[in-house]
């Protein structure tokens, strides 16, 4: 088997400042580089496209050198025209290739909806499993430069839509690699949502070949007052409110998802059995949102844990503006964040009262 040597990973790294400095650190667009590298390389059914992918900059640094390794039948830019090829990225995982789609932006993955949502995603429960669909879509939220409305829409809450289609959003470079392997070893289509700020954080990533389980979140942070879930790079944004927030004698539980199809309910249950409150964090809308399927979910399976009203920290519903003044208002982050857990350990608070007036004191002489 191709895949022999690719083991998942048993032992994790300890995230952030707890990092082993022993460890051989690099940065998370080398991780995904590195995956790709290694998939290219154990197995000849694999193969990488998408818009940019041999450009010097290879996919904001991805791709950079795989051309020059693998050549330009394995590795190939392909033009704007995302339904026609991901019409034939689908039928070639239908024949037995694993092709890698990498797109710029989910903005345009919405004209591939079709192929994705109705083809890809259906293709195995229509055919009782006979046909599989080993296809990986990789895809980057664009936040930093002034993306605007049509170009950093973070729209995990309408891929996850979906039965069929896997969803991955990792936040570090370890995970980015482990999952990637893990993807392109499945059977069945998964799309990877990233996060451009990710890209340059630096980070523990084993040189060897692993993966990790799609589908089980992480706990990178313990604590007793309240649980943060969260996923990709609101984890980062998360990690540094619950530094502030342990300044004020509240100690915040942070949940990595890693995945949001499957979901690890498990993990969210457990948090919040453990804290009895809630706090779900996520770059996209509220709306119809990845924070209101965890909400509910909560709310279904896990409402006598709780001791207060769940607490949703999300974009506002409207497009997303351009600059970067305007991006910085639009976001939410660590201050949001925190904002939340205050009134959240608040709930059920004694609320100290000002002695009211007398009636003779309240009539005028």
């Amino acid at each position: 088997m191709p895949w022999s040597k690719v083991t998942p990973e048993t032992h994790e790294p300890d995230f952030l400042e707890r990092e082993d400095p022993a460890a051989r650190r690099i940065t998370h667009a080398e991780a995904i580089r590195e995956s790709f590298d290694q998939a290219l390389g154990i197995d000849t059914a694999v193969y990488l496209m998408g818009q940019g992918v041999n450009d010097p900059g290879g996919m904001f640094g991805t791709c950079r050198g795989l051309l020059e390794t693998h050549g330009k039948e394995r590795v190939f830019d392909t033009p704007l025209a995302e339904n026609g090829l991901m019409g034939i990225a689908v039928g070639s995982a239908i024949a037995g290739m694993r092709p890698i789609y990498l797109h710029n932006r989910p903005d345009f993955l919405l004209l591939a909806l079709d192929q994705l949502a109705n083809h890809a995603a259906k293709w195995s429960f229509m055919t009782a499993g006979a046909v599989k669909v080993p296809l990986v879509i990789w895809s980057c939220i664009g936040r930093g430069w002034g993306s605007a409305a049509q170009h950093s829409q973070a729209l995990q809450g309408t891929f996850m839509h979906f039965p069929g289609l896997k969803l991955i959003m990792p936040s570090t470079g370890y995970d980015a690699k482990g999952l990637m392997l893990a993807a392109i070893k499945d059977k069945n289509p998964v799309l990877i949502l990233e996060h451009r700020f990710n890209f340059k954080l630096i980070g523990p990533v084993p040189e060897k070949q692993y993966t990790i389980p799609i589908g089980k979140g992480v706990v990178r942070r313990s604590g007793k007052d309240l649980s943060i879930v969260t996923i990709s790079q609101m984890v980062h944004e998360a990690y540094a409110a619950a530094a502030c927030l342990a300044e004020e004698g509240i100690d915040a539980e942070l949940v990595d998802l890693r995945s949001l199809r499957p979901l690890d309910e498990e993990i969210i249950l457990e948090s919040v059995a453990r804290t009895g409150r809630l706090i779900v964090a996520d770059h996209g809308w509220k709306t119809g949102g990845i924070t209101a399927e965890i909400s509910a979910l909560v709310a279904e399976k896990g409402f006598a844990s709780l001791r207060a009203p769940i607490e949703r920290v999300t974009a506002p519903d409207m497009p997303t503006p351009a600059g970067y003044t305007l991006e910085n208002a639009f976001y939410a982050g660590k201050e949001e964040i925190i904002e939340a857990a205050r009134r959240l350990v608040r709930q059920g608070q004694a609320i100290e009262i000002p002695d009211l007036p007398t009636l003779e004191e309240t009539v005028a002489p």
